[in-house]
């Protein structure tokens, strides 16, 4: 069973790799799930809408997360409760529209959970992140509710990233970061066999500043004349994992980078 997670999808030029390549990736790397992270994937570069979600469906994406621009286009409000292939983190303040966990059925009937969670360090308030974990932890189990389980955990630090890893090494499949665009350089499995990547990277234009032109980053950067940020429109890079798991045991055989096209492109 081979997963892919892609890392937050940033504006038009994000939105258009994916759904013109997902396709043609999944049979090349032998895909059998695709998790995606859209919620840069608006125009403006925040939030989403329900035709972008639409799209992804159609390309190949089963499940979509989010982070802490989910509710920045308000009328997602409204599809996320009728979408259950639609995420937003668990820890949000409840109550909030949607949900933030929900078990996935393949063709092949195993069952792959999904857990979107959200960090508390120099991110929007919401419950803490260390204390949903314990809940869920206590609630849920692996191999009894679920064959794999697969972790988006959106945050800024890599500290608090580092040890949401380790605090569920042994219970998730995958602990993948999103949230800072940069794809990290340390891809493993931890000691009780879950995999980890600190950030995923994102899906989009990396001659840029996070995803953001970079003559108007650097303009506001320097406090001259800029307006609000706005996505790079240039040729994007795909980036993310490809996680190999073990139907056994439910964690990780290998883990491995990706990254397709663009300015990153190594394949």
């Amino acid at each position: 069973m081979k997963i892919l997670f892609l890392g937050d999808v940033v504006g038009n030029s994000g939105c258009s790799k994916v759904t013109s390549n997902l396709l043609e990736q999944k049979k090349i790397n032998k895909i059998d799930f695709v998790i995606i992270n859209a919620e840069n994937a608006d125009a403006s570069g925040v939030g989403l809408t329900e035709e972008i979600c639409k799209d992804f469906f159609k390309c190949g994406v089963n499940v979509i997360t989010t982070g802490n621009h989910v509710w920045d286009q308000k009328k997602i409000m409204n599809f996320i409760d009728r979408e259950n292939r639609l995420l937003r983190p668990k820890n949000l303040f409840e109550p909030a529209p949607g949900k933030g966990f929900e078990i996935y059925t393949t063709e092949k009937n195993i069952r792959i959970g999904v857990l979107n969670l959200m960090g508390n360090v120099f991110m929007k308030k919401c419950d803490d992140v260390f204390d949903a974990s314990k809940k869920f932890i206590e609630k849920y189990k692996l191999k009894k509710d679920y064959d794999f389980l697969i972790i988006d955990f959106h945050g800024e630090i890599t500290s608090e990233k580092n040890a949401i890893g380790h605090y569920f090494d042994g219970h998730a499949t995958l602990v993948v970061g999103t949230h800072t665009h940069v794809p990290t350089n340390d891809a493993r499995i931890l000691k009780n066999g879950t995999a980890y990547q600190t950030d995923a990277g994102m899906c989009g234009d990396y001659d840029s500043v996070i995803g953001m032109d970079k003559f108007n980053s650097l303009s506001r950067f320097m406090k001259k004349d800029s307006v609000k940020h706005f996505p790079a429109k240039g040729d994007a890079t795909l980036s993310g994992v490809i996680v190999e798991c073990d139907i056994e045991t439910g964690l990780a055989n290998k883990i491995d980078s990706f990254i397709f096209g663009g300015q990153l492109n190594n394949n």
